[in-house]
């Protein structure tokens, strides 16, 4: 009697309105084996129960990021019997997420979703599924804009959370939270919830509970209001990649590796400005580097532009897009116990000493306070967009306008070994100029040496 009782309320899953919205979005063929990702929360749980109304074939996969001690434990469980229960494959796997956060210098969000998305590919193709399920939702997408707005964003940022993406894809995106909340409540299902879901010290919980009530105050049907922006955001979003395409195709001449643009092209694109952000976003270059550009197309010809990857020259009737060699674009990295690398054939002597040690600083040793930093190190070339503090002075200073001033020629810049921490900061602009944050006080116990040989 209990079966029957249940079989008729999971009748009540809108398993219809899943199936036209995978359908529509062509999200995954019938018959296509799908990997869902499941944290046990009640998302990813409706998504299970949909894909097996559905008659969908999938699998499980869920992620212990051991962070929260038994409660991860438990929801671990919780979804292998769960996989039982709907007769599944269930792949799990435990992560030290922690030693992961301290290894790559990153927060323990980023440091979880880098290891959850590459544990899904692989999975993915070990166990041969076509796709990856995702549990997001409207409200999921509602939160991306606004962290990207936040944040600063193109386009392509307005589009929120796609319905997929390559092997991702979201079966989801077609219901609301309290949507989601009320079936899983009128079918009965059980799920387990995340005690990090309530913290707001994540800007997306902030917003998800602090900042989207308010909105909700001035717009009760946010939710269906913002499912009518999407859907324009992704109809602009395809008739602006048309438009650059079209732009491609009339602007680009290739000359071997290099690109040639009209410049008297340029002028005419409209809108300029946006225009050309989208045609040079691929090689490197940001709206910084186009406003730059813009500028200079009428007053500064043989002026040139650097991205990490690309160079461009502007030329009398052209701009010229070349790419940098890969020896330009070498990278090296420091660890704490190396005792010398090598950068473009230049060795880079490292030693530790106490403070007070009888060494002194000159145009080619940089003496650095050993506790300000975070290992490992980066040797490379400058970057478009880099500054720092140069020694004896409080402001900041692009390192493009350094290399100006100190009249270093084009051809040298990316020769020159910049230094850099664990944080991205800027250490030493090697042979010329030391970064003022990484100067000696009296507080220094410990120093780190670099020497050019």
């Amino acid at each position: 009697m209990d079966a029957l009782i249940k079989l008729i309320i999971l009748t009540m899953l809108p398993a219809a309105r899943f199936s036209t919205y995978i359908e529509q979005n062509q999200l995954f063929n019938t018959g296509d084996r799908v990997l869902a990702a499941v944290s046990g929360g009640m998302d990813s749980v409706l998504m299970v129960h949909l894909l097996k109304a559905a008659g969908c074939s999938f699998g499980i996969a869920h992620c212990n990021f051991q962070l929260r001690g038994a409660d991860a434990d438990a929801d671990q469980q919780f979804c292998r019997q769960l996989a039982h229960n709907l007769g599944v494959e269930f792949h799990t796997i435990n992560f030290d997420t922690t030693a992961y956060v301290r290894e790559h210098k990153i927060s323990v969000q980023m440091a979880a979703r880098e290891l959850r998305y590459q544990w899904f590919e692989q999975i993915r193709k070990q166990y041969n599924y076509a796709t990856v399920a995702l549990a997001h939702h409207q409200n999921d997408a509602i939160e991306t804009i606004l962290l990207n707005l936040i944040r600063g964003t193109g386009i392509a940022g307005l589009h929120g959370i796609l319905p997929k993406n390559n092997q991702w894809v979201r079966p989801l995106l077609f219901l609301t939270r309290d949507e989601i909340a009320s079936i899983i409540t009128q079918n009965q299902l059980a799920y387990v919830e995340d005690s990090s879901n309530a913290s707001t010290k994540y800007a997306r919980n902030k917003l998800r509970h602090e900042v989207i009530p308010k909105l909700k105050e001035l717009n009760p049907a946010l939710e269906q209001t913002f499912e009518r922006n999407l859907a324009h955001f992704r109809e602009l979003e395809l008739l602006l990649q048309q438009q650059v395409a079209q732009a491609r195709k009339q602007l680009w001449v290739e000359h071997g590796k290099d690109i040639h643009i009209s410049l008297q092209g340029i002028q005419q694109l409209y809108p300029q400005r946006l225009l050309l952000i989208e045609l040079l976003k691929g090689y490197g270059f940001n709206d910084i580097s186009v406003d730059d550009l813009i500028a200079s197309l009428s007053k500064h010809s043989g002026r040139v532009f650097e991205s990490a990857t690309h160079l461009l020259v502007l030329d009398r009737e052209k701009l010229i897009l070349t790419p940098i060699s890969n020896d330009e674009a070498l990278q090296v990295s420091v660890s704490e116990q190396d005792e010398q690398v090598i950068y473009h054939g230049i060795i880079v002597k490292i030693t530790h000493e106490n403070a007070g040690a009888d060494v002194q600083a000159g145009k080619h040793i940089a003496i650095t306070d050993a506790e300000l930093l975070i290992y490992p190190l980066t040797i490379r070339s400058w970057q478009q967009g880099d500054y720092f503090i140069p020694l004896g002075m409080n402001g900041h200073k692009k390192l493009s306008d350094f290399f100006v001033g100190q009249k270093v020629p084009l051809h040298q810049k990316t020769q020159i070994p910049v230094l850099i921490n664990g944080n991205n900061e800027v250490i030493w602009i090697a042979g010329y100029r030391l970064d003022n944050r990484y100067k000696l006080t009296p507080q220094t116990k410990k120093v780190t040496i670099f020497e050019l040989l």
